[in-house]
């Protein structure tokens, strides 16, 4: 048993110190009836694989959900989803086995992902007894971080939405609000904080962790080689 633990300490110990070239990631965004995760419900998941900083179009995936509540007005016109866009959808039981299935072991990330995988835990919980099992990682975090390294220069809204950040670094957004689009859009972001993160001594996967975890603050000491 003592063995066991050993090895899962030095395989944690041995995983947070691979270089961010040599991670997989897959760039996740949910459509959500609403804020509330006691109430509201997932409408529809989108995501797409990275491998370092390389996306992979091909791997995609994007499901529609019937969320099982009432949503209209407000939430029709952000997503663009209607009720009758859903009604015969799969519920969420089926789209989540497929998405656990498809992020695989992979490191989750997107904006505000905290957001995203408050909702994926509710429902993976209720269906495996467990939250995931990923670590995920916020391309807002990750994007503030580097602007309070005067990486980038400029006046930036406090809290930017995905597509002001999107806009800053020249990609294309559409007026819809697609979560497939959404992640090719938070993947294109990370491709372009890979190499400022690199410049500020961001190399490994442990630092990129923490410099993406929105609740942390990361001092030049704790990153390392700096």
């Amino acid at each position: 048993m003592v063995a066991a633990l050993l090895n899962r300490f030095f395989k944690r110990s041995s995983a947070g110190h691979r270089p961010i070239e040599s991670l997989e990631f897959v760039s996740l965004d949910v459509e959500l009836t609403g804020l509330d995760d006691r109430r509201d419900s997932i409408l529809s998941i989108g995501a797409v694989k990275m491998a370092g900083g390389r996306i992979a179009l091909s791997e995609s995936f994007y499901r529609l959900i019937n969320p099982n509540v009432s949503f209209s007005g407000p939430v029709v016109t952000i997503h663009g989803i209607t009720p009758s866009d859903v009604k015969s959808s799969e519920g969420i039981e089926t789209a989540l086995r497929d998405v656990i299935d498809f992020c695989g072991d992979r490191i989750i990330i997107g904006h505000c992902i905290d957001i995203d995988m408050a909702f994926l835990n509710r429902e993976a919980v209720k269906l495996t007894g467990r939250p995931l099992k990923n670590q995920s990682l916020d391309t807002l975090a990750v994007y503030k971080w580097l602007l309070s390294r005067h990486c980038y220069k400029g006046d930036v809204p406090l809290n930017p939405s995905l597509y002001d950040i999107a806009k800053r670094f020249d990609i294309p957004v559409d007026i819809s609000h697609n979560a497939v689009m959404d992640a090719f859009i938070a993947a294109q972001l990370l491709q372009r904080f890979i190499s400022a993160l690199c410049q500020c001594g961001v190399k490994y996967a442990g630092d990129l962790l923490r410099v993406g975890n929105a609740g942390c603050i990361i001092t030049r000491g704790e990153i390392s080689n700096l």
